[in-house]
Parts: structure tokens; sequence; C-alpha cells
């Protein structure tokens, strides 16, 4: 073989060897994952000026309050342009994960809470009659689930009498994620659908235990007087103190805040529960 032809050979060569080199890098980069091209979101964003004025006027955050006094507090911000609700954020000294320690129930204010709710209930007979009667948007047996799987969702609280638990146990993919499933300890299953309606459609509140060992309750309105919103949370407290698990030990409420819808939160004195 002559010099020109093993200079070609070996020019050939060198040339498939790039070929192929370029062959596996452009395969190995085609089977990397794509970035996703997420948009960004500027989370931060200024507080409103009636919020500062807010914080500005109830001061340290860590600051406890006087029950009355911390309601009286809210009553002074400025107000929205809708009533808001008055909330509560208790932490208690429980842990959720345990079955011993759960907290969860139902609660009616003695000045109720300035809102109403869609009830639907599951019952046949004269007790589906009792449920229509007492306000209920819904009544009836299978076609009721049905119409539920077909998704209907246009109701706040679901009641059910024990004999039909048989249709709403379906639906448990479909409730459970909206905690809309009906339960014994929140008086949502019972042989009293008429009544248990007419509770729920007045007001009557459920409440649970989340994750972090926080109850979250609405106990009225903004426009409410002074006296009924401190009444409506002392009750609730007293509720829940009431309730404590046999499995708790040591403090029960830990802290609390109460605030309006769109206001920041006033830490409230609650050492007098834990006594």
């Amino acid at each position: 073989m002559s010099d020109d032809d093993r200079g070609d050979e070996i020019r050939e060569r060198a040339q498939a060897a790039r070929s192929t080199a370029d062959a596996i890098e452009a395969a190995s980069a085609s089977s990397e994952p794509k970035k996703s091209r997420r948009k960004k979101f500027n989370r931060t964003f200024k507080p409103s000026k009636r919020y500062r004025a807010a914080v500005k006027r109830r001061g340290d955050r860590t600051d406890v309050h006087a029950l009355g006094s911390a309601v009286s507090m809210l009553k002074e911000f400025k107000a929205a342009k809708f009533d808001e609700s008055v909330e509560l954020h208790v932490r208690l000294g429980v842990n959720p994960k345990k079955a011993d320690q759960q907290v969860r129930g139902t609660f009616v204010f003695p000045h109720g809470v300035g809102q109403s709710k869609r009830v639907i209930a599951f019952a046949e007979g004269p007790l589906a009659e009792e449920a229509k009667d007492a306000g209920a948007i819904e009544v009836g047996g299978a076609e009721l689930a049905k119409k539920i799987k077909d998704g209907w969702l246009d109701f706040d609280v679901v009641v059910a009498h024990p004999a039909m638990m048989r249709y709403v146990g379906s639906l448990g993919k479909i409730l459970g994620p909206k905690k809309l499933m009906p339960n014994p300890k929140e008086g949502s299953v019972t042989p009293n659908v008429g009544q248990a309606v007419k509770e729920f459609s007045g007001g009557k509140m459920k409440y649970r235990l989340d994750d972090g060992s926080v109850i979250h309750m609405v106990f009225g309105k903004k426009s409410f007087d002074n006296q009924k919103l401190t009444e409506n949370l002392e009750a609730f407290l007293n509720h829940l103190k009431a309730t404590k698990p046999t499995g708790a030990k040591g403090l029960f409420f830990t802290s609390a805040a109460v605030a309006t819808t769109m206001s920041p939160g006033v830490a409230i004195d609650i050492s007098a529960y834990n006594a």
C-alpha cells in the first residue's frame, strides 16, 4: 500500500470516529430529561396600607392580650369592603398522628357565626321529608350518590342516616379530599337527620386538628358586637378544654391568636384554660 493510500485510510478512520462520537453525544443529550420551563412567580408582595396600619396598631406579634381586648383590637382595625369573618387559630399540645390524640367534632356557637350552609341529606321515607322541612337543598339515596359521582358538589355539609351509608361509602374518594365525608364524631351521621340538617344549616361548625396540631375556626363576623364575639370565643375554648384527649400530656393549649379575614393575627392569653 502506498503512502497516499495509507493516508487516505487514516483520514477515513478519523472521520468515522468523529461521526461516532458525535452520534453518541447527541444520543446522550436527547436521553437527558428536559428542564421544564415553568413560569417564575414573584411571591413577595408589599402589604396593603390597611394591613400595615393594623400591624402598627397591634404592636409586637408576641404580645398576648385578654380575649376581650383582642376582640376590641380587631374591631379597631380598618374594615375591608366586606363583612370579614373573625377567626381563631389555636395550637394544641397533641400529636395529630396518634389516634388517641385526635381532636375533632362540631360546635354550635351561642350567637351563631353569621353564615348559613348548604346541606344535603341521605335519607328516605319520612326522614327525607323531615330533612327537606329542616332546610336540606337535596335529599335522596342512590340517585343523590349518582348525581355527586357525575360531578355535582354545590353543597357545604353532607348529613346521612346510618342506614344510608351504603350509598355514601362509595363517595369516599370524592368527598374525603374535600372534607365533606359525613362522620358520626361530627354529628353528620345520625338517626336524627332533620335535627342535624337544621343545626348545620343554621351555622353549626365542624372543626378538626390539622397536620400542624392547629385548629382553625370561624367564630363570628366583624359586624358582631364585642360582647357576642367574646362570648362565642370563650364558649368554644371551654368546649375545646372539655374535649382534651386522654392521651395528651402536658399543656393542652400552647398558643392562640385571633384575626379577621384580612387582618394580622393578635395573640391571646389562654393560660387560664390550661389551669
